[in-house]
């Protein structure tokens, strides 16, 4: 099958300072989407241009997304696409999805903007990008440290940073509070619409509990072999020497036995996810993936 590039379906959001343009993939057309650009280390911290509209938002007003039956993009679901080099396939269904990892959010630069759905992008309405989750999927976004939940509908592509899950809508970011640090800590969970839902406005733990047992993690490798998982952990030392590395063996199934994954951690911060991230890119470790427990 033949991808070739289509710049004239529309635009691509700039990922970093790269343009990627869209691609059309035979038989079934996808659009270009506004891809959402490199926010910083952790999410948006002052991309030029983009950032939050000059006048506060009450996000109490905004009511979540509806989850309903509708068919799915002629245009946001291509089989496969490709972003700076990476390849990304589109789910075949949504059913049972359930992921944790970091969420980041996008705003005014992109306000209008056409979106992989084909609507326009609008920061002030409860939607959100994903990288391959079929569009539109619906989605109930938990923030893992306060408790707060919402419901989205996912209508674009994204993030493309390495190690994020979503890109959330400024509002949306907004009602689950993570507007401040840039980025949180969620589960995402899809939704079937065909099952009747009630959600009135956004749902949080009493008193704002932090759950602070939801711990942020590096996994940087799974090996059949322990001695493989004991050579990658000498060298992620390394790289943040004293580092707290685990190498954890738990069973993959009959046949091929236990698997030990070698992961960093508990790490304090988004922050110190993507330092690290790039100091193992750099010794030749490109696979690290944020594991939340």
């Amino acid at each position: 099958m033949t991808m070739t590039a289509n710049p004239d379906l529309t635009t691509m959001r700039r990922h970093g300072r790269r343009l990627c343009w869209a691609i059309l993939l035979l038989p079934v057309l996808s659009a270009c989407s506004d891809l959402p650009a490199s926010r910083g280390l952790g999410g948006w911290w002052g991309e030029p241009g983009d950032g939050p509209p000059p006048a506060p938002v009450d996000a109490s007003r905004v009511p979540d997304a509806v989850p309903r039956v509708e068919p799915r993009s002629p245009y946001g679901n291509p089989t496969y696409y490709e972003v700076d080099g990476h390849r990304y396939y589109v789910m075949a269904s949504s059913k049972g999805y359930v992921e944790r990892g970091i969420a980041s959010w996008y705003g005014t630069k992109f306000h209008g903007h056409r979106t992989s759905s084909g609507e326009p992008y609008d920061m002030n309405a409860m939607t959100a990008a994903h990288p391959t989750l079929p569009i539109p999927t619906y989605v109930e976004v938990t923030n893992l440290r306060n408790g707060r939940k919402v419901i989205v509908k996912v209508n674009d592509r994204g993030p493309f940073r390495h190690n994020r899950l979503i890109d959330l809508s400024y509002v949306a970011a907004v009602k689950l509070g993570i507007t401040a640090e840039g980025t949180g800590l969620v589960e995402v969970r899809a939704i079937d619409p065909r099952k009747q839902i009630h959600h009135a406005g956004t749902r949080v733990a009493a008193a704002d509990v932090h759950h602070d047992a939801n711990d942020l993690y590096l996994q940087v490798g799974a090996f059949a072999d322990r001695d493989n998982a004991e050579r990658l952990s000498q060298r992620v030392t390394s790289v943040k020497p004293g580092a707290d590395i685990q190498i954890l063996a738990g069973a993959s199934d009959k046949l091929h036995g236990p698997v030990y994954r070698v992961r960093i951690g508990p790490l304090p911060s988004v922050k110190e996810v993507d330092r690290l991230t790039r100091k193992l890119s750099d010794i030749g470790v490109v696979d690290s993936h944020v594991v939340i427990d």
